[in-house]
């Protein structure tokens, strides 16, 4: 049996509080940033995410994680909303913006080109766009990442 990440154990401790609250359980990252780790937590739920939700869920999965005790280092807990431009990495989160405008970064440019906005119609792990009515497929290994374009509007 395959050992499990920090990310996969914390997931698992988050999700029934997450569906308790009402909310969406969106990603789980562990990162190290300087010499500081922090367990981040995102959550969504429909018609946004309040602070309230954020100090909810905190207060929620504080004891939880230190009854299970699945981190032996000392890390900040932050929990927050995905926000605006939201990176999209897990299949559930394509299934949730099928349809809507995505913006895809490439690893190398195609043509010269490394970034593609459109609307997503498709994902296998390979992502499809319809770009000005052209379908376009990128593969999983030339990507470097894909977001949802909801702040276009801002810059």
């Amino acid at each position: 049996m395959a050992k499990q990440s920090t990310e996969e154990i914390v997931r698992q401790l988050a999700q029934p509080i997450a569906d308790g609250l009402g909310l969406t359980l969106w990603d789980v990252r562990f990162q190290k940033e300087g010499a500081d780790m922090y367990l981040r937590i995102t959550i969504d739920k429909e018609g946004g995410v309040l602070i309230d939700d954020c100090e909810n869920m905190s207060r929620a999965i504080d004891p939880v994680l230190d009854e299970h005790d699945p981190i032996s280092v000392g890390y900040y807990l932050e929990v927050s909303s995905p926000g605006l431009g939201r990176p999209l990495t897990r299949p559930q989160h394509f299934e949730a913006v099928m349809g809507k405008e995505v913006r895809v970064h490439l690893i190398r440019p195609i043509d010269g080109q490394r970034d593609f906005v459109g609307a997503l119609t498709a994902y296998s792990g390979d992502v499809t766009l319809n770009i000005d009515g052209t379908e376009r497929t990128f593969a999983k290994g030339e990507i470097a990442s894909v977001k949802l374009n909801d702040d276009a509007d801002l810059f």
